[in-house]
């Protein structure tokens, strides 16, 4: 840990909301709208100080236009930025015309303190798998290259390395061995970050954290070899990023989520 905690750069990400045009729709049982509410009553409540929201793509279930409409008045209710990606369930060019203005927005880059947050699109439109086109990795590498004192967080949707579930790997990022080995040359790094998996990741690779989070609505059964739902409640990811360079983070599971 950090010896000096006060200048802190806390993050909170939640991800993979999957919300639909109807706002009764369900997701194997789970209204996500309703699930979605209460993720957001519990970040205001508990975590009103986060500097940034990082919502890490499939957004909208359906990716229609109704749906980012009224994920807009949903965020909006944060009372903190919130920075938004897309997934593979997203209409790229959609999410980001209506996902802008009051306190949200499609930055790709965030340079606050010691910190800087390079956001990269894995989408592949028509395809449940994610790559990084060489211009997402040159833009990672510019920044990185631009910024060599400040530590990095990367975040992107799908996940880059295998998690144990082999019909979920099939449709993680066909190239994240090249996403790693070009982290791999800029010791600045410190942390990968994705959604997509409807988990909780937390693992460590050559000094790099790698971290996946639940869902706001279902969750997946880890280390399943064919789909199956995990128990777990919605929930969402918290990260305090240090000034020294190192971080800490955990899960906020929301066992109620009633009206």
């Amino acid at each position: 840990m950090a010896a000096n905690h006060n200048n802190a750069l806390h993050l909170l990400q939640i991800t993979d909301t999957h919300l639909s045009a109807d706002p009764g729709q369900t997701l194997n049982s789970v209204n996500t709208d309703q699930s979605l509410r209460s993720v957001i009553r519990h970040i205001n409540r508990n975590r009103p100080n986060a500097d940034y929201v990082l919502a890490t793509g499939d957004l909208a279930h359906d990716g229609s236009a109704r749906t980012y409409t009224r994920l807009h008045r949903h965020l909006a209710t944060l009372n903190v930025p919130v920075v938004c990606l897309a997934g593979n369930h997203d209409d790229v060019a959609l999410l980001q015309s209506t996902l802008t203005g009051a306190n949200i927005s499609c930055s790709r880059h965030i340079s606050r303190r010691h910190w800087q947050i390079i956001l990269l699109n894995s989408v592949v439109p028509g395809h449940s798998a994610g790559h990084l086109m060489q211009t997402e990795l040159d833009f990672l590498q510019q920044q990185l290259q631009s910024q060599p004192h400040q530590f990095a967080l990367v975040c992107l949707h799908h996940h880059p390395i295998t998690i144990g579930s082999p019909w979920m790997d099939r449709m993680g990022l066909d190239n994240g061995k090249q996403l790693l080995r070009l982290v791999s040359e800029y010791p600045q790094v410190r942390a990968i970050l994705w959604g997509h998996v409807h988990q909780e990741y937390d693992r460590s690779q050559q000094g790099v954290r790698l971290l996946a989070s639940p869902s706001t609505c279902i969750q997946f059964a880890p280390l399943s070899a064919a789909f199956a739902l995990d128990e777990n409640p919605p929930g969402y990811r918290w990260i305090d990023l240090y000034a020294d360079g190192s971080l800490a983070t955990g899960i906020e599971w929301i066992a109620d989520i009633g009206m």
